[in-house]
């Protein structure tokens, strides 16, 4: 699809609308009424969601790739998440402002593309922002709004400008106190991509669909028969049995950030679940967006970002990755559709 069609308003507008849910299911419709190619499903539970990995019937070594495949993900899992407290980025988070912290290559390289993406996009993308998360309650509840002093002293434990990544020694240090890094904004498209490049490498697999819940997913080559790639479905945002728009992945992801029922009730407002690392504050002015782009870590890094940055800013770094596709909507468009006709 051609990028421009994407941030065209009309086409901004319809697609942003159709894709303002997540996808329940990233297959279509179509490749279960029995006219499509025979497919096999491996299925486990990680990073507090479910990862599935989809091969055509016949594939070589499907079973022992496709297990192989969610081992790495459990080994990721247990090196990026916060929430055992024995995990490599745990261990990072409670010694790295007393000592430079040697980490694995896995963790080295997702938080060199953390900050590498931090820096691109003036803050909007930031994982060391732990403190934030906590003060609102987005880790392990409950969900409050922290007092303005709370809110304000997280800001200042918070920040990739606190990070120093050392590659020659592959080493992390903190430049501040209570500083905390949590990778959930991007944790599952990497392990999607490390996943993929296994099924690759490992077992020469050329065609396979694999994603992480709702909001992220990876297509290998194409599905058997549709040169195009593979269909990933977008389901109705209040009705998941409805599929309303099929896209085409083909060795690319899709990753998506959106308003959902996750909120706060604060004032007579409505406070989402995704906050902005630069002002403390859930983002606001988008209801929607989804990123297309070569690597699902991107596509999930981005789509926090852009909606972070808002529409305008938004446009202007899509301006400056012509590798990226974007679907935005507003919350002021969202509204306009949903008025009754």
């Amino acid at each position: 699809m051609d990028r421009r069609r994407f941030l065209n308003p009309e086409p901004l507008l319809f697609g942003a609308d159709i894709a303002a849910s997540l996808f329940s299911d990233p297959l279509a419709e179509t490749l279960d009424d029995g006219e499509g190619p025979a497919l096999v499903r491996y299925s486990r539970r990680a990073m507090g969601t479910t990862f599935e990995i989809v091969l055509p019937l016949g594939t070589p070594r499907a079973s022992e790739a496709a297990c192989a495949a969610l081992d790495l993900i459990d080994h990721l899992e247990s090196l990026l998440t916060v929430y055992r407290d024995h995990s490599e980025l745990s261990r990072v988070n409670r010694e790295a402002f007393d000592h430079e912290v040697a980490v694995s290559a896995e963790l080295f390289e997702i938080l060199a593309l953390s900050s590498r993406l931090t820096h691109e996009t003036g803050g909007a993308f930031d994982v060391a922002s732990g403190a934030i998360i906590k003060a609102w309650g987005f880790l392990r509840g409950p969900r409050r709004v922290p007092a303005p002093e709370e809110q304000a002293e997280a800001i200042q434990r918070s920040g990739m400008r606190f990070v120093v990544l050392h590659p020659e020694r592959r080493t992390v240090r903190f430049l501040r106190d209570g500083v905390e890094i949590n990778l959930g904004s991007i944790g599952k498209g990497y392990a999607l991509d490390q996943a993929a490049a296994l099924l690759r490498e490992r077992f020469g697999i050329q065609s396979a669909l694999l994603h992480g819940g709702h909001s992220s997913v990876y297509a290998i080559g194409s599905l058997p028969g549709h040169e195009r790639g593979w269909p990933v479905g977008v389901t109705h945002p209040e009705d998941p049995s409805v599929r309303l728009l099929s896209l085409w992945l083909r060795d690319s992801a899709l990753g998506v950030s959106a308003k959902t029922f996750r909120h706060l009730e604060w004032q007579g407002r409505k406070l989402g679940h995704i906050l902005d690392p630069r002002t403390g504050w859930p983002a606001e002015g988008l209801a929607h967006v989804s990123v297309l782009a070569p690597t699902a870590a991107e596509a999930d890094a981005l789509a926090t970002a852009l909606f972070v940055l808002g529409e305008a800013e938004a446009r202007r770094y899509l301006a400056s990755r012509p590798d990226l596709q974007a679907i935005i909507l507003s919350e002021a468009q969202r509204e306009e559709l949903a008025r009754p006709r």
